[in-house]
């Protein structure tokens, strides 16, 4: 069972972003490299170790201050949570979920897929994840062989720098993968870049081979697949997102790259992970040691306690309590929650109609008193709701506090794995057709449907299907549409698409979000993304 590790995180942001110095643009860098992480902060080797576990913490936290404050000037904590914002583009943007609270910053217009490039979520996640960029940048930058020598660092410290420089690189590539595929571009930059330089831009291309390259050159640093503490990247966490750039590679670079993507799901499913014993251990409040941790690749780390924050798992349990049903008691939160503010969308719901998906237990759609359709977004009592995630732990036991979670938020997870496998192997990447059946056969016993599959049964829009089954609001869902090519046009339209009640087709450079105008502002060289 892997480890805990997040009261190491909270401790190592709060002193990472008191030296870091933020601007309002985000083509973030540190004002000063001496005075940005002082020679004084070193003089205890114990040091490196807490500035890398503050880099993995901007992905959790937003501020020094508490939940409700932010790092990034000009942009507040709710709208630049990084797993919150990517959870909005990804799955609010498409065909899963509805927040009611349409006055919420932002919200209505990607929920209705009207955004524009003054848009604060779109910014939050522009911003979020180029600061992840600039941290480990600057952790790179402090952990040369010229750096050490001079600090007279010890060679078991040097031993250990290897694997943070490599963890380091990694957190980085991963905020490439998510530029790359939201926005198309990056402003780019690596520590060989001075600080305050007006960095170059990177497009589609350019970024998947810097991601590709990166991932291929630290594999030998990074610790074995699925043997660094819970909530350290290792080589498993590299091998995903391989996998998944070579999953969408015909949409971010034109090229068929199928073969690669079953070879990193091969080396994932003999990396010694395991599917969680219960398919609802994955999203509950001990999931980072109860049987999820086997499964889950790589999280966004949670705790109400210690890392109390605004994030995706807060925002799903809370929103997920129902108007009508007041459950927040079951799920561990408050008897009324955030009083209905997530619901589906009909699309979703009938997924799960039939004979085939009543008992499954990845159906945890509640439908009583409530029609199934949203006419209306702002009346909370209708639409169906569900109840996958959970702030209460395998035992029983609620979290620590009834309003920011423990439950870690699945960013990777072997389930993935089992679905693009098949996935790959069907749009003639190789691999066996035994197998792929195997695999999400595997899922279904795992869910308790005894539904099972044949190899006629396996088709494309099958796995598309069984994806939003599976990983539904967990940040996968425009992704898959748009590689399926069926999120922009009129081939497939959902509930409030393109703001009609019944959907309309939306035009093909929603593919891709815009620019921020800030961020347009701040840096020539960035230019607006078509259409936009």
């Amino acid at each position: 069972m892997k480890k805990r590790i997040k009261n190491i995180s909270v401790l190592s942001l709060l002193m990472i972003f008191t030296f870091l110095s933020c601007t309002e643009d985000l083509n973030i860098t540190p004002n000063d490299d001496d005075t940005l992480l002082g020679e004084e902060l070193f003089e205890d080797e114990s040091a490196y170790r807490r500035v890398i576990a503050g880099v993995y913490a901007n992905l959790a936290l937003t501020g020094t201050d508490g939940a409700g404050t932010s790092n990034i000037e000009g942009i507040d904590a709710g709208t630049s949570q990084f797993g919150r914002v990517l959870l909005y583009m990804q799955t609010l943007s498409a065909d899963q979920m509805i927040w009611s609270y349409e006055n919420d910053p932002g919200t209505r217009e990607i929920q209705r897929n009207i955004w524009t490039a003054q848009n604060p979520l779109i910014l939050g996640m522009y911003s979020r994840t180029h600061l992840t960029i600039a941290f480990a940048n600057n952790f790179l930058r402090e952990t040369t062989p010229e750096k050490l020598d001079s600090r007279n660092v010890s060679e078991q410290t040097r031993q250990q720098i290897v694997t943070y420089r490599a963890e380091a690189r990694l957190l980085r590539a991963l905020s490439y993968y998510y530029m790359m595929d939201l926005f198309g571009k990056a402003n780019f930059g690596t520590e060989a870049d001075p600080v305050n330089t007006v960095l170059p831009v990177a497009n589609r291309p350019e970024l998947f081979e810097f991601i590709e390259s990166e991932l291929l050159a630290i594999e030998s640093d990074l610790v074995p697949a699925g043997q660094n503490e819970y909530g350290r990247a290792d080589r498993g966490v590299a091998y995903m997102i391989l996998a998944k750039i070579y999953l969408n590679a015909e949409v971010y670079i034109g090229e068929n790259r199928y073969a690669d993507c079953i070879n990193y799901c091969e080396q994932l499913l003999n990396s010694g992970y395991s599917l969680a014993t219960d398919y609802l251990h994955n999203f509950i409040a001990d999931n980072n040691t109860n049987s999820a941790a086997d499964e889950i690749i790589f999280p966004i780390v949670s705790d109400g306690f210690t890392t109390q924050n605004f994030g995706p798992t807060t925002v799903m349990i809370n929103g997920s309590v129902g108007s009508i049903e007041v459950n927040g008691t079951e799920v561990g939160v408050t008897d009324g929650g955030w009083g209905g503010a997530l619901r589906v969308r009909r699309e979703f719901a009938e997924l799960w109609q039939g004979g085939n998906f009543i008992d499954d237990d990845r159906n945890t759609i509640i439908s009583a008193n409530r029609p199934i359709g949203i006419t209306d977004i702002a009346d909370r009592d209708t639409g169906f709701i569900i109840q996958k995630y959970s702030n209460v732990s395998s035992n029983g036991t609620p979290g620590v506090d009834l309003t920011f979670v423990d439950t870690d938020f699945p960013l990777f997870r072997l389930a993935d794995v089992h679905l693009m496998y098949a996935e790959a192997h069907l749009r003639g990447g190789g691999g066996m057709l035994s197998t792929a059946v195997d695999l999400i056969n595997d899922l279904r016993i795992r869910a308790n449907n005894p539904n099972l599959i044949s190899s006629d049964d396996l088709t494309l829009p099958f796995i598309l299907d069984e994806r939003s089954r599976e990983l539904h609001w967990e940040a996968h869902r425009r992704q898959d549409l748009i590689r399926y090519g069926l999120f922009t046009g009129g081939n497939y339209n959902w509930a409030w698409k393109g703001n009609g009640s019944n959907g309309i087709a939306i035009p093909a450079h929603f593919n891709l979000y815009p620019i921020p105008n800030l961020s347009m502002s701040s840096n020539p060289n960035l230019t607006q993304n078509p259409g936009y």
